[in-house]
């Protein structure tokens, strides 16, 4: 609709996660290095976490692009409200294991002599699991229990748990202090600075294939960035709008007043306001969780010293 107006091949600001359209800013890089030498130097244990709408799964698909590269085996749970059952059923499955028996013992048996073919063949084989703040406790120890899957000097398989802010909160859990000790790389994403946000939008216009005509004003980007607060994921959402009314108006560029009326049709302006009073109390439960969870680790050391 829009595109033959900008002068566009495709939709620049599709929320899809594609990887061709992840934007490189400076902990992106390093997030997505420590993915690859994570599991390189088979380390076991990565965790990557960041807000919603920051870019977790369009990394994990670039990450899945070099796995694919490196002939690395896969399995990617995107689904984290399973059992252990289930969660063990569709691991196998998706990394095209058989295993005529049901039985627990069976099925791990059967995953471990895999895994040691693989080794022996020189190839990795990965598990990534997506949304893993969604995971419960007896799931987490059962991912937990697959790192003992190791020879005497390397992880079989390596793993990599994605997920928001609640996921760090849970790992603190007394309960699950063992698995927390086993995760040796940690990475994030982060919002995108007014600076990034300049570099993101031009990066997936001239992915699109714009020219070098401005599509948006540098007063319509400040705006974008104003309600979008640097989630990449709102970014599109605001940025696909503009561009819809834009092309309407027959307007190019896409100028502040456009942002502004789209923010205003998203309820992006209601939400800013509604934030800024919400921030408060947020914080203010995020530090009680943290000081029930500290208080909850010393009643657990008490009571082995008795």
């Amino acid at each position: 609709m829009y595109k033959q107006f900008f002068g566009l091949r495709e939709a620049p600001f599709s929320v899809s996660p594609d990887p061709r359209f992840l934007f490189m800013t400076r902990y992106s890089q390093e997030a997505l290095a420590s993915l690859t030498y994570g599991i390189q130097n088979r380390k076991g244990f990565i965790l990557l976490t960041g807000e919603v709408g920051t870019g977790k799964t369009t990394m994990l698909n670039k990450l899945f692009d070099w796995l694919r590269c490196e002939r690395a085996a896969t399995a990617f749970v995107f689904n984290s409200r399973l059992n252990t059952t289930q969660f063990l059923d569709f691991v196998m499955a998706d990394f095209g294991i058989s295993c005529e028996s049901g039985m627990k013992s069976q099925i791990l048996m059967r995953l471990n002599q895999w895994l040691l073919e693989r080794y022996a063949a020189g190839e990795s084989a990965v598990l990534v699991v997506d949304e893993a703040q969604n995971l419960s406790t007896q799931v987490l120890e059962e991912i937990r229990l697959l790192t003992n899957l190791e020879t005497s000097t390397d992880k079989l398989l390596q793993i990599v748990l994605c997920g928001q802010p609640e996921l760090e909160v849970k790992l603190r859990q007394p309960q699950l202090r063992q698995l927390r000790q086993r995760i040796t790389l940690r990475c994030k994403t982060h919002p995108l600075t007014l600076e990034e946000t300049h570099g993101y939008i031009a990066e997936r216009l001239r992915i699109a294939g714009a020219d070098s005509q401005p599509i948006f004003s540098p007063a319509a980007v400040e705006s974008v960035y104003s309600f979008a607060r640097g989630i990449p994921r709102v970014t599109n959402v605001i940025c696909e709008h503009a561009l819809i009314s834009a092309y309407v108006d027959q307007q190019r560029p896409v100028g502040e007043e456009t942002i502004l009326e789209v923010a205003h049709d998203l309820e992006l302006d209601r939400a800013e306001q509604v934030t800024g009073a919400a921030s408060a109390d947020t914080t203010e439960n995020v530090r009680l969780m943290e000081a029930l969870q500290t208080l909850a680790t010393m009643m657990d050391r008490l009571r082995k010293t008795e």
